[in-house]
């Protein structure tokens, strides 16, 4: 296998042909039963790597009564325990600020990024030269395999701060040999610029999330200027689901008129583009020797049989600083493994990772998913371009409301296009979903956009709970 060692020492230099489809041909299209091989020898390694530079793994390991030689096959790997975020934060309080899974002295951390911690402490991430080198390599080479190419313009269109992604893609697109242009977003007026400066530049790539690329069309109209005119071929988004649900992805693409790659695992887990599609495949393949992937049974942490659902499993194959050895997600997503378009031969997710354990909600019996209702709403015709989920509770039963704006057209067309619309939206909703959905079309602009990722929830059974609660009804 091309450059296959540990710690990884890539060549800064090398590139494939120009006309050369993958990166490293034999990684990428090998025999998946030879690569699995190779993956448990390098699991072995990473594993006494950790237990030698990391009390969090030696000691949760040794609980456990496992030591990295047990491990002989992937079999055997899924009884090592999973690591879970909750932990990572507590052994960052205990051990501040990196945590005593730190695999290299502080000295050596290169690159700090991290959570926003608004739901509690936040969790650091330290990366070192060396790791930051790696991830741009890995980067680099899927970014290869999405289509792009040595002196593209990149255009990076997400918020440089905390969040990885933004930083991950542009390390790629300037490993890669791209023209990187950082343009961010989240400052007022930014999307405006954004218009003007795409059609000034016309990049070949665009890296944003779902919800912000629907945005910056939203606005180009209102600039009076057709998104095609940007020129873009690839669009990669993370962040968020979108770019492998067909309602969603297909919409963009056709709005921009360029390929969509949908990509993006957990910042933890950087390189996070370890799942992406590819110029020809759709979805997320899983580039298992990068990151090995398990989708498994959120009970038991084993892996479910191709084409059943679960949550992935990560564990880095090439990280040092903060290595993650089997960190369990919390998101859902259903694998296969099937003949790729692209030749590679890796698993697939053919539908991305669509939601989070606890981002599903249940409503009289039915799970539902929130990109499932985007999905539907956006290739709506008359959608003005955002929605709200509202779950009440004003009886026994369970209601599911959605509020969905108009666009221009139908609003200003009258109440019979209003409650045509209203109808469409509330039928498509229903066969989608198998529920009945109270629809209200609301007027464009009522609801806030967004430069990031979309929240469009309210779950307001809480609060009827808690009303419950102190009227001594539950």
């Amino acid at each position: 296998m091309e450059q296959w060692q540990f710690p990884p020492r890539y060549d800064a230099h090398y590139f494939p042909a120009p006309g050369e489809r993958y990166w490293f041909p034999e990684r990428e299209t090998m025999a998946p039963g030879q690569r699995d091989e190779a993956i448990v020898a390098r699991l072995r390694e990473v594993m006494r790597y950790a237990w030698r530079h990391a009390p969090f793994y030696r000691q949760k390991w040794s609980e456990a009564g496992i030591q990295p030689d047990d491990i002989r096959s992937l079999a055997d790997f899924e009884h090592v325990p999973v690591v879970t975020k909750d932990e990572l934060r507590a052994s960052q309080n205990a051990h501040p600020p990196f945590g005593d899974y730190l695999c290299v002295p502080h000295t050596e951390v290169y690159h700090i990024h991290g959570t926003s911690g608004t739901s509690g402490r936040p969790t650091v991430f330290g990366l070192s030269r060396e790791d930051w080198e790696t991830i741009a390599n890995n980067h680099a080479r899927i970014m290869w395999g999405m289509g792009l190419r040595p002196g593209d313009t990149v255009f990076v269109a997400a918020i440089f701060s905390l969040y990885m992604g933004s930083w991950g893609a542009l390390t790629g697109a300037e490993r890669l040999g791209c023209k990187a242009f950082p343009f961010g977003a989240g400052a007022p007026g930014m999307t405006a610029r954004a218009v003007t400066w795409l059609r000034l530049i016309r990049p070949a790539g665009f890296y944003s999330t779902p919800s912000y690329a629907l945005r910056l069309a939203e606005v180009a109209r209102e600039e009076g200027v057709d998104p095609r005119e940007f020129g873009l071929r690839v669009m990669f988004f993370s962040g968020e689901p979108g770019g492998s649900i067909p309602g969603i992805r297909d919409h963009i693409a056709a709005t921009f008129g360029a390929r969509v790659v949908d990509c993006g695992t957990m910042a933890e887990v950087t390189p996070w583009m370890h799942g992406a599609g590819s110029a020809e495949t759709d979805g997320m393949l899983l580039w298992q020797d990068i990151v090995y992937t398990e989708i498994c049974d959120p009970q038991t942490a084993r892996r479910v049989t191709y084409g059943a659902q679960g949550t992935p499993i990560y564990t880095t194959l090439e990280r040092t600083s903060q290595p993650m050895i089997r960190l369990f997600s919390g998101d859902l997503t259903h694998w296969t493994m099937e003949t790729n378009p692209c030749g590679r031969t890796y698993p697939r997710l053919p539908q991305g990772i669509y939601g989070r354990i606890d981002d599903m909600f249940q409503v009289r019996g039915e799970n539902v998913y929130p990109s499932e209702i985007a999905a539907v709403l956006t290739q709506l015709e008359g959608y003005g371009g955002e929605h709200r989920i509202v779950i009440t509770r004003e009886g026994v039963m369970d209601e599911l409301a959605v509020q969905v704006e108009m666009d221009r057209t139908v609003e200003t067309s009258g109440e019979a296009a209003q409650e045509r619309f209203r109808q469409s939206a509330a039928e498509a909703l229903a066969r989608m979903l198998g529920l009945r959905v109270a629809v209200t079309a609301v007027p464009t602009g009522t609801f806030d956009r967004t430069d990031f990722k979309a929240r469009r929830v309210v779950d307001d059974r809480d609060l009827y709970r808690s009303l419950q609660a102190r009227a001594g009804g539950g």
